[in-house]
């Protein structure tokens, strides 16, 4: 007899729910996250247990890979496209972690993707660089915004990054303007100087795979967005489609069309953030180095918002990068913006 086990995952504690193929439940449980306490619960019944799903929360690493390494097969459940009941009156952590095990044994359950653990850690380090780099960002804008309530003129990024202390004193007669200035300028020289140490790591030990190769004869890609781009991707072939890869890096419309009529919105926030990012980061670098993506952007720009401009490209830009990390070869931009 197969049984099949779920765990409702919280910040400091789990809810473990094992069920049989009728879904009587066999064992519940309220653990404290601790992978040997869950692992001691799970031993009566290893030889049987079919599957284990989790719960795809922001803490899952360590439970799915302690009990992958104790030979259980685990999958990781889409909390956002799990199906709930409408009609029920009560739910708790003990029947969701039923119900994510009813689903698995219907063999409905919606499942996300388990990173490979052996690139997650360099992925994850790619991430805190992105947050970094916003952060330097909102730093950059508000010294601008600053220096135009102040003096009434614009001052570019370039000009921001040569100031000088003198130059800020001369500027801004007020002493706590100027030293509101001088603080977010050494703030976002420290935050550069981490960026560019979490780069020169992260290219010292990865190696060059053939996906950032393919993705390098695009223009604008270098090789932190290209690792970025590859990295956040993962195995390409979980795409079904390169219509799913596009919904998946946020270049898709979330709408709801019925006989030609707009009846509503899905989740615009379903996919991946950080491709999202990287793709329309590439959009811009595209427009500096290549004139077809230029003459085709500033077509669109006469018909459309730029902001939306920006988007075409970048979900053009998508579309052909999902062929070359499957296919590998080289960016035509061409086939693509001719």
């Amino acid at each position: 007899m197969s049984l099949y086990a779920a765990i409702d995952l919280h910040s400091t504690n789990s809810v473990l729910a094992v069920i049989d193929e009728a879904d009587q439940p066999l064992r519940q449980r309220r653990l404290p996250n601790e992978l040997p306490a869950i692992l001691k619960e799970l031993e009566p019944f290893r030889d049987e247990v079919a599957g284990i799903v989790v719960e795809s929360t922001y803490n899952w690493y360590w439970l799915v890979d302690g009990l992958k390494a104790h030979g259980y097969t685990v999958h990781l459940a889409n909390t956002a496209a799990v199906p709930q009941y409408a009609g029920l009156k009560y739910s708790g952590d003990e029947s969701d972690a039923r119900h994510l095990a009813h689903l698995l044994r219907l063999g409905i359950l919606p499942e996300g993707y388990i990173y490979p653990r052996e690139d997650r850690a360099v992925r994850d380090l790619l991430r805190r660089r992105f947050q970094l780099v916003r952060m330097a960002t909102g730093l950059m804008l508000s010294i601008q915004s600053t220096w135009a309530r102040h003096t009434g003129q614009r001052v570019s990024a370039n000009a921001i990054r040569k100031l000088s202390g003198v130059e800020i004193e001369q500027t801004f007669a007020d002493v706590s303007v100027r030293f509101s200035v001088l603080t977010h300028l050494q703030v976002w020289h420290a935050i550069q100087g981490q960026v560019q140490q979490v780069e020169e790591w992260i290219l010292d030990s990865r190696t060059r795979c053939k996906e950032q190769l393919a993705l390098h004869s695009m223009p604008g890609i270098g090789r932190i967005l290209g690792l970025t781009i590859a990295l956040e991707t993962g195995d390409i072939t979980r795409f079904a489609s390169v219509g799913d890869y596009a919904s998946y890096c946020r270049m898709v419309k979330s709408e709801r069309i019925s006989n030609g009529k707009k009846k509503g919105r899905g989740n615009r926030k379903c996919g991946n953030r950080y491709l999202a990012w990287a793709w329309i980061e590439a959009a811009n670098f595209a427009l500096r180095f290549s004139p077809p993506i230029r003459r085709w952007y500033d077509r669109k720009c006469s018909k459309r918002h730029k902001v939306i401009a920006i988007k075409a490209v970048a979900h053009k830009l998508a579309r052909a990068g999902y062929y070359l990390l499957r296919d590998s070869g080289r960016f035509d931009v061409y086939r693509a913006f001719g």
